[in-house]
């Protein structure tokens, strides 16, 4: 049996192409998590501090990084199950071009001035040790969801680099409306959602640029974590900083990335050729 053969007895339905997958993967992945977050509010809700979720590591624990993980581990079962391990975490199908490495680098530079700027004294290592993990869980969750499958679906239903760069970083940044069922401010989530689209085209660079999704998951998964511990908070990416030191570094490099991400959709191009094939030209 052929590669495609073993590939299509396996995928079923989600290997016939079409747009609206996409969006009824992260969909279903949205539903899933609230789901499990409500039932692990139920079981420890007693654990978890409603007024900030990341006071200690046991309300870090079972606010943010169970639900989420039991969500990577949804998506990583379900990628073997369709049989797309292969194609999400192996190669780029298309080559990335010099002028997109702007875009990790940027980030990179927030992570390290968000690091720059953590008070140590104000975490412990448990904490600290927790957030790591939370940083482990979002990076692979939120990529292999976004950057992973729905890349890949919007790639199969034939559409060029620029429509899967855009959608796949929207829906990317409307996952995070999610946060109104949890009770965040409406203005505060429309300025993540703004930033999360930017941030979601500058991981789409970072893996088009290296040829790996593996790279978009190890800074996201940096920038989480370090975002947190230097603003105090969660989606806090947006907030203002004190405009000195580190926090200078990391609210330039936030302030640049997003420009960039919103000049670079207009550059993006190229089309994912066959899976067999060497990869297109950008």
């Amino acid at each position: 049996m052929t590669e495609s053969q073993t590939r299509s007895s396996r995928t079923g339905s989600w290997d016939r192409p079409a747009t609206w997958k996409a969006f009824a993967l992260v969909a279903g992945y949205l539903v899933f998590y609230v789901a499990v977050s409500q039932v692990v509010g139920l079981l420890a809700g007693d654990r978890i501090d409603d007024e900030n979720v990341v006071a200690d590591p046991g309300s870090t624990f079972f606010a943010l990084v169970l639900p989420i993980g039991i969500g990577a581990l949804a998506l990583l079962a379900f990628t073997w199950r369709v049989g797309w391990l292969p194609a999400v975490f192996g190669r780029q199908p298309v080559a990335g071009r010099r002028w997109m490495w702007i875009a990790p680098v940027l980030v990179l530079a927030v992570v390290v001035g968000h690091a720059g700027a953590v008070d140590r004294d104000g975490w412990t290592g448990g904490e600290i040790a927790v957030l790591a993990l939370l940083g482990v869980c979002i990076g692979v969750a939120e990529e292999l969801a976004t950057r992973g499958l729905a890349v890949e679906m919007l790639r199969d239903a034939g559409h060029g680099e620029r429509f899967v760069a855009v959608v796949s970083s929207l829906l990317f940044a409307l996952m995070h409306l999610v946060n109104l069922i949890q009770g965040m401010e409406l203005r505060t989530v429309l300025a993540t959602v703004g930033y999360t689209f930017c941030f979601g085209m500058c991981m789409y660079l970072a893996m088009r640029v290296t040829g790996t999704i593996w790279t978009a998951i190890v800074l996201h998964g940096l920038t989480d974590p370090t975002t947190i511990l230097a603003t105090g908070g969660v989606d806090e990416a947006v907030g203002a900083q004190t405009a000195s030191g580190w926090s200078t570094l990391a609210s330039v490099g936030t302030f640049a990335f997003m420009a960039f991400a919103l000049v670079a959709v207009f550059l993006v191009r190229g089309r994912a050729g066959e899976r067999t094939g060497s990869a297109s030209p950008a």
